[in-house]
């Protein structure tokens, strides 16, 4: 007999988890969660929203094979000082965002908090407008407040 086999017994249980927890460290995702490296290297730093400042209007090109711009902006975060670019969605989303204007940014939800579909390098989503909706000035619902 040689290889050796899971244990199995009345007191097997503590072996059990050990052995189960040891294999876990080669799965990418259990190691990040470990050893924490998400609030280590996210700009956001673990948290699910963040404040900015808008500093510049981009266009960010689709990948292949679709052809379009996607409208984004440039985002300083408040809390760390860290610049990242966000997507605009919706119809017309960019034209409720000026330069300096106050935003919340959240993840975009792609894959393992990558970025979503086909904008490259984009991992970021607008929410909210100087504390306003960006949804509810897109369907009209609310006015942007005037600062």
């Amino acid at each position: 007999m040689t290889g050796k086999k899971a244990p199995n017994g009345l007191f097997a249980a503590r072996k059990l988890k050990r052995k189960r927890l040891k294999f876990r460290w080669s799965q990418r995702e259990f190691k990040i969660r470990m050893l924490q490296l998400k609030k280590k290297y996210d700009p956001l730093e673990g948290a699910p929203m963040a404040r900015g400042i808008v500093l510049e209007k981009v266009g960010v090109e689709a990948r292949q094979p679709n052809s379009a711009v996607r409208k984004c902006v440039r985002v300083q975060l408040v809390k760390n000082g860290k610049v990242v670019t966000a997507f605009v969605p919706g119809d017309g989303g960019l034209n409720f965002i000026d330069e300096h204007d106050e935003v919340i940014i959240e993840g975009i939800g792609g894959p393992r908090g990558r970025s979503m579909g086909d904008i490259p390098g984009v991992r970021y989503k607008v929410v909210m407008v100087n504390g306003v909706s960006l949804k509810a000035l897109i369907e009209g619902k609310k006015q942007k407040p005037v600062r």
